[in-house]
């Protein structure tokens, strides 16, 4: 059978953005303010962010996990898609990118759903586990942090989410470098073997969507 995808160029890239998405105001400006960084790559696309506010909405979705904060963008997606009694742990470590993050969560009026934990996201999460009542307590977790580690993030992931809970990655496609074989580059190895992991974990219902960089959503079974 042949392969009848569309190939998304500007023009229907910018058709999709125009009426295939709401974005808030807020975030667009954090999206453009974002966008002059030389590293504004790391920040993930607002139809990403459009498909975590209908995950979110569609399982109910009061407490979240976000692995990698970046200036923001994802956190204030899904802040603002929370009730006003969720709650997101926000990880990361980069107190510059984070008080850009600060500054809009403010300015979305989501300051008070959000607990920002800076510091090593391992080891907040293994601090998570500890804590009384957090195992298999988080609807929607989601991972765009260093990819060295994304097989760690996933075991403990799934020991946070709670059954019916997703877990989300960003990436997975890495630039196409997926496609190397034998990669010698840590991060695409550590995507590659996160994948195929994945694909067959008896744990999760998952699908890769060709978006963006690559973005694994998977249902915990």
């Amino acid at each position: 059978m042949a392969d009848k995808a569309c190939e998304l160029n500007s023009a229907l890239m910018n058709y999709v953005r125009t009426v295939g998405i709401n974005e808030p105001d807020v975030l667009k400006r954090l999206r453009e303010e974002t966008a002059l960084r030389p590293d504004s790559s790391m920040q993930i696309t607002p139809e990403q962010g459009q498909l975590m506010r209908v995950l979110l909405a569609a399982i109910g979705a009061k407490r979240v996990l976000e692995v990698g904060v970046f200036t923001g963008y994802s956190s204030t997606t899904m802040a603002l898609a929370l009730p006003e009694d969720g709650r997101l742990i926000a990880c990361d470590c980069n107190e510059e990118f984070t008080n850009i993050a600060r500054r809009y969560w403010s300015e979305a009026g989501v300051q008070h759903k959000i607990d920002l934990r800076l510091g090593p996201a391992l080891k907040t999460l293994h601090a998570l586990l500890d804590e009384e009542g957090a195992e298999e307590s988080f609807d929607f977790v989601f991972i765009d942090a260093d990819k060295e580690a994304y097989g760690t993030y996933y075991e403990l992931a799934l020991r946070l989410t709670r059954q019916g809970g997703i877990i989300a990655f960003d990436n997975t496609l890495w630039h196409g470098r997926v496609l190397d074989e034998p990669s010698h580059n840590r991060d695409v190895a550590a995507i590659q073997e996160l994948n195929r992991k994945i694909r067959s974990d008896g744990r999760v219902l998952a699908v890769l969507l060709p978006i963006a960089d690559g973005m694994t959503i998977a249902l915990k079974l």
